[in-house]
């Protein structure tokens, strides 16, 4: 079983930065992909990032291309989202996620971000 702990989310405005943490402990991390996912209200969860804990390629959801980057710290099995020139429809709970194939897919309990105008 993988725990993922998100903290980092608040309020910010339109143009602002923020970075925002994912936590993981269990076993065989290594094996796990680890991304970043969002839910707007009313919308359904979207794909944000995603990392790898080797050195293999990260991959963006076009809308946050070039604003956002992901990035880990294995030595202390954290994931991290710098969000940068955040925009209003940046707005939406920030889940974690590791994706283990066969080993189990886990979720974080998420942390908001709203971004006003």
């Amino acid at each position: 079983q993988v725990l993922l702990a998100e903290s980092g989310g608040g309020l910010v405005q339109a143009g602002g930065s923020l970075r925002l943490s994912c936590a993981a402990s269990g076993r065989f991390l290594s094996t796990y992909r680890m991304g970043w996912f969002r839910q707007a209200p009313g919308k359904e969860r979207e794909f944000v990032a995603r990392i790898t804990w080797d050195l293999g390629p990260t991959i963006y959801a076009d809308s946050v291309k070039g604003r956002f980057t992901i990035s880990r710290d294995n030595a202390k099995n954290t994931v991290y989202l710098q969000m940068s020139s955040l925009k209003p429809e940046d707005t939406a709970v920030y889940y974690c996620n590791a994706d283990g194939g066969a080993r189990g897919d886990y979720w974080g309990q998420g942390t908001q971000v709203t971004v006003s105008a």
